[in-house]
């Protein structure tokens, strides 16, 4: 007897504004498939407006896992994304679909692709103290301390990225080991082979970066319209929340706590919150153009990307 063929999963990403949704709905269209987020803010609930999470309608006729799945209050890591994609894929393997990884969090993609080092986990403590000594002397003075320990982390991090600086500053205090050591000591995955499975890598790219721009522009034109900011007010309202926490990190929402706060007029804040949104878009451009192994589809119409697709998995 031949050996059978591996499964397939599908993981479709892209910078933010893309259309990535959109292409994944229509692939729906044309094939049974479980569709898995691969968004760090998607996973928050409440958090609706300001990431683009689908509407309530779409997401009953196309469920997507790993979306509402935390409270703004708690953290989300990327090894509990692991745990929780690969439960996800199986599920969908049971079901007889296609796996497709949908989204913008590029080390959420890299974590699927080639596994997590083993490295200590998260330690409330030492994340409460770290949080104290930012808020005393400024998140740049623990992002110099980053460069002094791990400059390797640090070229890799960007300095407002805190999530990420306090995750590597944490793993250096449990560890007495700079966080780069765990990443170039690998995991024993065999990348692009994860669950034994064949893992198609696709990235959609926009062929004009101004055409992106004003496709940004756009959507957070209209999440105003659609009452972002109510959104943002409503979780302000619920007093547990902080711009401390990872999810209210989340491009959009600070600066509109901000502009709520009083602290930045509304142009302002429109005009940083911009501002984010190209930057997080050229960090994400810049993470696909690093792999060799991802496969190009230059942006179109969602049903035309689909049909490429499904070519691809032929």
């Amino acid at each position: 007897m031949g050996q059978a063929e591996p499964r397939t999963v599908v993981a479709m990403a892209g910078p933010t504004a893309v259309g990535k949704t959109e292409v994944a709905i229509a692939l729906a269209r044309r094939r049974p498939i479980s569709i898995i987020s691969i968004d760090s803010a998607m996973v928050y609930r409440g958090m609706d407006i300001g990431t683009a999470k689908p509407n309530a309608a779409l997401l009953e006729s196309y469920p997507h896992a790993l979306v509402d799945i935390r409270d703004p209050l708690e953290t989300y890591s990327a090894a509990e994304f692991l745990r929780d994609a690969d439960a996800a894929v199986r599920q969908a393997w049971q079901l007889g679909r296609l796996p497709v990884l949908v989204g913008g969090t590029m080390l959420y993609l890299r974590t699927f692709r080639e596994g997590l080092a083993a490295m200590p986990g998260a330690n409330v403590e030492v994340r409460r103290k770290l949080n104290a000594q930012a808020a005393a002397t400024g998140w740049n003075a623990l992002y110099e301390r980053l460069c002094k320990i791990d400059p390797v982390a640090a070229a890799k991090i960007h300095p407002n990225n805190h999530s990420r600086l306090q995750r590597a500053l944490e793993v250096y205090e449990l560890s007495g080991r700079p966080i780069s050591q765990f990443w170039a000591g690998g995991s024993g995955t065999d990348a692009g082979n994860r669950l034994g499975a064949k893992l198609l890598s696709l990235a959609i790219e926009p062929d004009d970066r101004a055409v992106l721009h004003g496709r940004i522009e756009q959507r957070y034109d209209a999440m105003l319209e659609a009452g972002f900011l109510a959104e943002v007010a409503g979780l302000r309202d619920r007093g547990d929340l902080d711009l401390s926490l990872p999810a209210l990190r989340a491009v959009g929402y600070r600066q509109a706590w901000e502009h709520l706060d009083g602290s930045v007029d509304a142009d302002g804040m429109r005009r940083r919150t911009l501002a984010a949104t190209r930057q997080l878009a050229k960090r994400q451009l810049t993470w696909l153009r690093g792999w060799p192994w991802m496969k190009r589809l230059t942006w179109g119409e969602p049903a035309q990307l689909a049909a490429e697709i499904e070519h691809q998995l032929t």
